[in-house]
């Protein structure tokens, strides 16, 4: 593969205020998350505690077949998290989980015990016209890992877990997790949008041999005009408001912004050589290389590894958005759930390719994506003339 970077830097427009604005963190939020984040023992306990209080309601719920959406961020998997989250037999986090992510039992006690306002969806942060209220399902999961594994997101040191990884109290304390989720919810599938989870799929599959994964893969180009324009929102959001920055990290939220990090695929050169290039500004490059290796990285485990293979459904977003009822229906079939017709045909009337942006990259940036990216693309059913066919 050719590493040249590209020699030019694409100009990035200034975000609307109106996004920005959104960055802004609640007070109560930014004291409760930040005591939760800089005490994950204590948190621990507490998940403990609240687990003997849910004790009986919890006793006769098993974990069965639980269902991971995973892939890079801008891939699709907000929407296809939305979409499974709408059948009756299946549980997620939501948006109103966050802080106390660690005791979901005497959360929702307590919730249940405040005067509900009326709400109505409003675009969340990320300007991508994906419209939310506090019930919305989100991925807060990550919370919990942050809890149990310090170095889970050192950019330094391999992320990887597979099936020789182990850590038998973050086992007993997630599976209980997912226990009271499912007794919230009143749900028997627990669904879970983890991009991190890339590089945990041998471990979850571990834990749940009957775990169904859904991963997404989206055209480097558009992939990579998203992700740039992403990062530009992000880095605007987080300096206009402090406590945003601290939000994400707290939420284990860092594909973009002022503490942007590549997830380190177990390749040192790769992951040093993504942080340079981003550092030094090459955003086109970097984020090439990064696309490059994640995935080259998923495919890689997906060929060696039999068993996964079968547990796991790839999912294009091209496909998804342009061919939205098949990819659907495929998509319920491998993880069980029934759909009828009619909701099929509701849900995929809300999927279309973005028509709020476009790549506008130089020649020497499209060059830079085809040369990174095409290897590594061709493994997923991409042309290697993907680069020059976007325009």
């Amino acid at each position: 593969m050719n590493t040249r970077p590209d020699t030019t830097r694409t100009p990035r427009s200034r975000p609307d205020e109106s996004a920005v604005a959104g960055f802004a963190v609640p007070t109560w939020m930014h004291r409760l998350g930040g005591w939760q984040h800089r005490h994950p023992r204590a948190a621990i306990r507490l998940g403990n505690f609240d687990t003997r209080v849910a004790g009986e309601a919890i006793a006769r719920i098993s974990v069965d077949r639980p269902i991971y959406i995973a892939g890079i961020a801008r891939a699709g998997t907000t929407i296809v998290l939305e979409t499974l989250a709408a059948h009756p037999a299946v549980g997620t986090h939501q948006y109103r989980d966050f802080p106390p992510v660690m005791i979901p039992w005497l959360w929702h006690r307590w919730l249940a015990r405040v005067p509900q306002r009326a709400e109505t969806a409003a675009e969340r942060a990320h300007g991508d016209g994906i419209a939310v209220t506090s019930r919305s399902p989100e991925a807060f999961e990550e919370v919990v890992w942050m809890a149990f594994f310090d170095a889970i997101h050192d950019p330094q040191r391999s992320n990887v877990l597979d099936r020789t990884s182990s850590n038998p109290e973050f086992e007993r304390f997630y599976r209980e997790h997912i226990r009271k989720l499912l007794a919230i919810r009143g749900a028997r599938r627990y669904a879970s949008k983890g991009n991190y989870n890339l590089m945990r799929l041998a471990y979850l599959q571990t834990l749940f041999p009957d775990a169904r994964f859904i991963v997404l893969v989206r055209d480097p180009v558009w992939h990579i005009a998203s992700l740039i324009k992403q990062q530009t929102l992000f880095e605007a959001g987080e300096t206009a408001h402090p406590r945003a920055l601290e939000h994400m990290r707290r939420v284990g939220h860092f594909e973009f912004g002022l503490d942007r990090r590549a997830i380190h695929t177990g390749d040192d050169a790769a992951a040093e050589r993504i942080r340079q290039l981003w550092a030094d500004g090459h955003e086109v490059a970097g984020w090439a290389h990064y696309w490059a290796t994640v995935y080259g990285a998923l495919a890689d485990q997906l060929d060696a590894d039999a068993a996964l293979r079968d547990a796991c459904l790839v999912v294009r977003y091209e496909d998804l958005c342009g061919d939205a009822e098949a990819t659907l229906r495929h998509v319920h079939a491998h993880c069980a759930l029934d759909i009828s017709d009619d909701e099929l045909s509701r849900a995929a009337a809300r999927l279309r390719l973005p028509g709020y942006y476009r790549p506008g990259f130089s020649d020497a940036e499209y060059a830079t994506i085809r040369d990174f990216t095409a290897p590594v693309a061709a493994r997923f059913g991409y042309g290697t003339d993907t680069a020059d066919t976007q325009r």
